[in-house]
């Protein structure tokens, strides 16, 4: 089980180590994302600090319609005690955890400022 805590800006928001293969790590601090679909989203100046690898591209919908392309690469997180390796998306915005790398987890946000983040395995 994970938890996190909801920000004064109302948002859910969790704490993830994420590094690169060298195990070179940095805590941040992501916002929950239920609309994103991907795993990860991290600006460009974290993923230069973590020299994280080029894997491709990605073309995603944002929630106004419009189309864009990211550049992707690849990460590892600390994810419920393990080492998971997943894709991160650039995007200039805060990190944020979306709906892949919750994909088979249970989330319960009590949404009030300071409020609990709990993310669980479903069994």
């Amino acid at each position: 089980m994970m938890q996190g805590v909801v920000n004064s800006g109302c948002e859910a928001t969790i704490a993830l180590v994420v590094g690169n293969t060298s195990r070179q790590n940095q805590l941040i601090d992501a916002v929950i994302d239920t609309g994103y679909t991907g795993f990860l989203s991290l600006p460009r100046e974290i993923i230069e600090t973590l020299n994280l690898s080029w894997t491709g591209l990605d073309r995603g919908t944002l929630g106004d319609g419009s189309e864009v392309t990211f550049e992707v690469y690849a990460a590892t997180i600390i994810w419920d005690g393990q080492y998971r390796n997943i894709p991160v998306n650039e995007a200039e915005t805060d990190p944020l955890v979306g709906m892949s790398l919750l994909y088979g987890y249970e989330l319960h946000i009590r949404a009030v400022e300071g409020g609990n983040v709990t993310i669980k395995a479903i069994e």
